[in-house]
C-alpha cells in the first residue's frame, strides 16, 4: 500500500510493505534518514488510550496523541505539533472515500476494515461535515463525514461488520 503523507511543509512517500495484528509494522519512507540495504523500517505502533499511540521505532520510542477537531489532523509528539495530511495516490481525484451519484452522495470505505460505531440512522438528516460511520482499519478508528448536509437515504453497514474497500457505508440525498 502506498501514500504520500505531508508533515508541514515536508513531503514523504510511505510504502506499507507488512503489518500484524501485533501492532508490528514494515515499511518503506522516502525521503528519509539514512537507512540500511533498501530503505526497509521496521516499527511497533499500538493505541495506548483513545488517540494516544505508542511507537517504537529504532529503539527509540514516542508518544504520539492525534488530534483533530473536525479539522486537519495534528499529530503531537515530545510537545510539538505537526499537521499531518495523507492521500492515497490512487484517489488524488476524489475526495476522501466520497462519490458523487447524481443527487445523492455515497460515503465508501477507504480501505477494508471494520465498523466501530454508526453515528446516524437511515431516515437521520444530517450535516455537511457530520460524521456517519466510525471505521477501524490498520489499527486505526476513522470518522467518515458526509461532504454536504442531506438525509440517511441508506445505511446498510452495521456496527461489528467487517467491509471490503469501495463498499457503500452511506448514502445521502
Amino acid at each position: 500500500m502506498h501514500r504520500k503523507i505531508v508533515i508541514g511543509d515536508r513531503s514523504f512517500d510511505l510504502e506499507l510493505l507488512a503489518a500484524a495484528d501485533s501492532g508490528d509494522v514494515q515499511f518503506r519512507l522516502e525521503p528519509s534518514a539514512a537507512v540500511s540495504g533498501d530503505g526497509r523500517r521496521a516499527a511497533s505502533v499500538i493505541e495506548v488510550a483513545p488517540g494516544i499511540w505508542s511507537v517504537l521505532i529504532d529503539e527509540r520510542s514516542y508518544e504520539a496523541r492525534v488530534l483533530s477537531d473536525d479539522g486537519p489532523v495534528v499529530v503531537e509528539i515530545n510537545g510539538e505539533r505537526y499537521p499531518v495530511a495523507v492521500e492515497d495516490p490512487r484517489r488524488r481525484n476524489r475526495a476522501r472515500g466520497v462519490q458523487p451519484d447524481g443527487g445523492r452522495v455515497s460515503i465508501t470505505a477507504p480501505m477494508p476494515g471494520k465498523i466501530v460505531r454508526t453515528l446516524a440512522a437511515e431516515g437521520d438528516t444530517v450535516a455537511a461535515g457530520q460524521g456517519i460511520v466510525v471505521m477501524e482499519a490498520m489499527k486505526m478508528q476513522n470518522e467518515l463525514k458526509t461532504p454536504r448536509g442531506g438525509r440517511i437515504a441508506a445505511l446498510p453497514v452495521r456496527e461489528g461488520e467487517t467491509v471490503a474497500a469501495g463498499a457503500v457505508l452511506a448514502v445521502v440525498e
